[in-house]
């Protein structure tokens, strides 16, 4: 709409309501519809408008109607027909929208609010959102601020579906809620989680068969095929090393929380340190900095392997001569433990899919180290089980930088707890 409009006509609220929400939906949705939507209500507006300008003076000052006048009218009723046929389309959009005032009051919702968040006209318009969605996983997070989209809980009224809901900044201090149904998504995930642990488990069997007799061959007996069985004991070693890791991935993947216990980092730490080492071969120079004395709370077992997966990544993906920094200290509103390297370095358009499984910057180089492709992955779950997140920084040839980040709430005094534990034994 042209702007020389826009500041000589004052439009009615109700239409530029009409027109912020088309705008936005159509945004949101990425549908041409609302879009159009917005061309015709800012037209219809604009002839509206016109009219009552016009069509006053040409009655008072002649009976005869004014030439413009059936031109204005016929063009009005057809974009008023269009607009009824756009705001029927609006309403069968398959993702749930309801538009909230700056207090949170239902103004106005779509068929698809009715059927996935089980609102009802005329009675759930004027009240308080969250009032509508008591008892339910929505109700918290609108109560929390709904900062961060929420993703797949269930929908209210239908324990067996999913709804992902994003709040969005609308108008003025008004919220656009939407709502989406992934049932489908939800269930294809589980499919594909139950498919991954029954192959895993159905493989491990006839692998540890064929690693025993393979061990049971001696490469000495027949020399000719000495290469040949070496490689194959590698192989199926690795093998069985990818299985295990999708069986842990899978326990991860479906494990809700862990059972809090003490994890005393001074003895890790210098584990952790021997493990690189030997894994090094002396072909590295490892360093340990403990910076802070305290614990951690979680699964010892756990973030053993988390951490041990970032420790052995570095020492395979680090030249010999390289160093190898390991360091656990305070941060402001927690604690970290990192990993530096010397390495490659890893490009920056890799670095935010390094937790995918499989996922490889260089095919060949992680396949000569030995790696199964999921080791940060199963970082990434267990971290996630810990409220904890993976830090990774990186540039090419520079080395990189893989860190743990832990809020207070999962710190322990470690001299406190060791004294404690002294005076009750």
């Amino acid at each position: 709409m042209p702007q020389r409009f826009l500041t000589s006509w004052r439009l009615p609220a109700s239409c530029a309501a009409l027109l912020l929400l088309g705008g936005a939906v159509g945004w949101l949705t990425g549908t041409v519809w609302p879009c159009v939507t917005v061309v015709a209500l800012g037209e219809t507006v604009v002839l509206l408008s016109l009219f009552r300008h016009k069509s006053g003076p040409m009655l008072q000052s002649s009976a005869t109607p004014h030439p413009d006048h059936d031109r204005l009218m016929t063009r009005t009723r057809r974009i008023a027909s269009r607009l009824r046929d756009l705001r029927s389309a609006a309403g069968t959009l398959p993702d749930a929208v309801v538009l909230l005032d700056h207090s949170h009051h239902v103004r106005w919702f779509n068929h698809a609010a009715e059927d996935l968040l089980g609102l009802k006209r005329p009675r759930d318009r004027g009240r308080v959102l969250a009032d509508l969605m008591r008892n339910t996983d929505l109700s918290d997070w609108l109560a929390e601020g709904a900062r961060e989209p929420l993703n797949d809980v269930t929908a209210p009224g239908h324990p067996n579906r999913h709804v992902t809901a994003t709040l969005l900044p609308f108008g003025s201090r008004q919220r656009l809620l939407l709502a989406r149904d992934t049932s489908h998504l939800t269930r294809l995930e589980q499919i594909r989680r139950d498919f991954v642990a029954n192959v895993s488990h159905e493989l491990r069997t006839p692998l540890t068969v064929i690693h025993g007799y393979l061990e049971l061959l001696d490469p000495e007996d027949v020399p000719e095929l000495a290469p040949v069985l070496d490689e194959m004991r590698a192989q199926s070693k690795r093998m069985g090393q990818i299985v295990e890791d999708l069986l842990t991935l899978s326990r991860l993947e479906t494990q809700e929380h862990v059972a809090d216990e003490q994890v005393q980092m001074a003895p890790l730490l210098a584990s952790l340190r021997k493990e690189a080492e030997a894994l090094s071969q002396g072909r590295h120079t490892i360093s340990l900095d403990v910076a802070t004395a305290h614990d951690l709370l979680g699964s010892p077992k756990d973030l053993h392997s988390a951490f041990s997966n970032l420790v052995s990544n570095a020492v395979r993906y680090t030249p010999t001569g390289g160093k190898i920094a390991i360091r656990w200290a305070d941060t402001e509103d927690g604690a970290r433990f990192s990993v530096h390297d010397s390495g490659f370095g890893i490009p920056a358009a890799h670095i935010a899919r390094l937790t995918e499984r499989f996922y490889r910057v260089s095919s060949s180089r992680s396949r000569d180290s030995g790696g199964t492709g999921l080791g940060l992955s199963i970082v990434k779950h267990v971290l996630n089980l810990h409220q904890a997140r993976l830090v990774i920084e990186s540039e090419t040839g520079k080395g990189s930088v893989f860190a743990c980040v832990f809020v207070s709430d999962r710190l322990l005094d470690s001299t406190r707890v060791h004294e404690t534990a002294g005076l009750h034994g």
